[in-house]
């Protein structure tokens, strides 16, 4: 089997992900998950959608992320492996939307508005 890629986004983030079958190696931007994302909730939130279909020693998985924070990047990295999963198998399909894995959250910062302080938080008002 070739390598399949896909693409995951979340708030600023961009993750390109090529999976390909393997031991279950994970590396994100020439390094190793755990050092890269040192925190043990976001390595489980990277590897979720292969624990979903329960293929977590079966495929190496290449990442390229960048932009955002550690956070956003290691959700846009979710989506791109459960793109990726469904690609190389569509009954792999609804495990992972049952999950809620398939879905693009498309929240992000909202802009700063000209007059307000922030986005919408108002200068602070003095009656005299």
């Amino acid at each position: 089997m070739e390598v399949i890629n896909a693409l995951g986004r979340r708030k600023t983030s961009v993750a390109r992900v090529y999976v390909q079958p393997g031991k279950g190696q994970i590396i994100v931007n020439q390094r190793e998950l755990k050092d890269y994302f040192p925190s043990e909730i976001l390595q489980t939130t990277v590897k979720q959608a292969l624990s979903a279909v329960k293929q977590d020693a079966n495929y190496d998985v290449t990442v390229n992320v960048d932009g955002g924070g550690s956070k956003g990047q290691a959700e846009a990295i979710r989506l791109a492996i459960a793109r990726a999963l469904v690609s190389i198998n569509n009954e792999n399909r609804p495990a992972l939307k049952k999950e809620g894995l398939m879905t693009r959250d498309s929240r992000m910062v909202e802009r700063k508005k000209a007059g307000r302080r922030k986005a919408r938080r108002r200068f602070q008002f003095s009656k005299r």
